[in-house]
């Protein structure tokens, strides 16, 4: 936000640089303010700054607490001494500032309007609103927000208002104090979450509106699951190398076990002289090739490609369609929901600011 007092005032809306090092030159896409403004920028800045310390004087010395510090300190004479001598002068003093700041407050808003620099003419108060406020005498410490917007832009263009101490420091604190803000706001959040979710009514109602309202990106992300990993582990068993042979071998196998202790089988193949025993034992190889042969064909036949892609969306579709009520359904979600909760509580109960306390700032 900036402050224009001249015909070459930049409007709020500016693009605003990163904050310069001391002694680095501006950015080339940033125009150079005139002297004046530089001038009237500065002494604006030093005039409002001692008003606030004076205004903060004053305020400390006419309170209760500075009478009994300066009867324990036995300088209640100075004190008294400045009530009734400096302190009608100051409040007049102060009072002669706030309608400088009043017709200086016009005067850049007439500039405004006669320069444009803002869309409406009427925007200019609600811009500066709390110039507007500051000049009232009980909103004066709204005065120290001109200050505060005056050297950050004095700061942007490369002049160093305060040490670079200074303004990390502030930076520390300030950034402390928002993050503590914004976690205590969604620490709360999260609280009212749980307790919301733990009411059995509002948790099946939201189970039940959730699941509903994304059925069918539940069956897309299904069938996507299933095509990229079942499918390639079911096509592969029509391999060799994928599991098919190990399945057939031991289809292969108990088949021929089941030759061999077929006691009738054995009975009548041994009925036939000579070659009897020389029949069983070919029968059983045979029964054994057969055993894998049905395995790779049934493979071949019941994965192609085509069946096994209407069988997973058959099947994809089936979970979409699940049913709300099943109680483990619900203990599984609202342990999921919870899970979530709870360590996303954890994140946010970490306080990133203290990472940074043992920097130099």
């Amino acid at each position: 936000m900036t402050v224009p007092t001249s015909s070459t005032s930049t409007p709020l809306t500016a693009p605003v640089s990163p904050h310069l090092a001391e002694g680095e030159p501006l950015q080339p896409n940033r125009p150079k303010p005139s002297r004046l403004k530089l001038t009237y920028d500065i002494v604006m800045l030093i005039a409002i700054s001692i008003d606030l310390l004076l205004i903060s004087l004053d305020a400390i010395l006419m309170s209760n607490f500075s009478a009994n510090a300066a009867q324990w300190l036995t300088v209640s004479d100075a004190l008294i001494w400045y009530q009734t001598t400096l302190h009608d002068p100051l409040r007049t003093v102060g009072g002669f500032f706030t309608l400088f700041l009043v017709f200086e407050l016009l005067l850049r808003w007439a500039i405004s309007i006669k320069d444009k620099v803002y869309y409406r003419w009427f925007f200019f108060p609600f811009v500066h609103w709390y110039e507007v406020l500051g000049c009232f005498p009980q909103l004066r410490a709204l005065r120290l927000l001109r200050a505060v917007v005056i050297g950050r832009r004095l700061y942007q263009l490369g002049y160093q208002v305060l040490p670079q101490t200074w303004i990390n420091r502030i930076k520390f604190y300030i950034d402390l104090l928002l993050e503590e803000l914004s976690d205590r706001v969604i620490l709360t959040t999260i609280q009212n979450l749980r307790q919301e979710l733990t009411n059995s009514d509002t948790h099946k109602s939201f189970i039940e509106s959730t699941i509903a309202k994304n059925r069918d990106e539940i069956e897309a992300a299904l069938l996507s699951v299933l095509r990229a990993e079942l499918v390639p582990k079911l096509q592969a068993l029509t391999t060799a190398s994928g599991g098919g042979s190990i399945l057939a071998t031991e289809v292969g196998n108990a088949i021929e076990e089941g030759l061999a202790n077929t006691p009738e089988l054995r009975r009548y193949l041994r009925m036939i002289p000579i070659a009897g025993s020389l029949i069983e034992s070919q029968l059983q190889h045979v029964g054994h090739n057969i055993g894998e042969n049905v395995v790779y064909a049934l493979n071949t036949r019941l994965l192609d490609p085509n069946l096994l892609d209407s069988l997973m969306v058959a099947i994809a579709s089936g979970v979409a369609q699940i049913n709300t009520n099943v109680p483990a359904l619900d203990a599984l979600i609202s342990s999921i929901i919870e899970d979530s909760l709870t360590e996303f509580e954890a994140q946010v109960k970490v306080q990133q600011w203290k990472h940074q306390d043992m920097l130099n700032l």
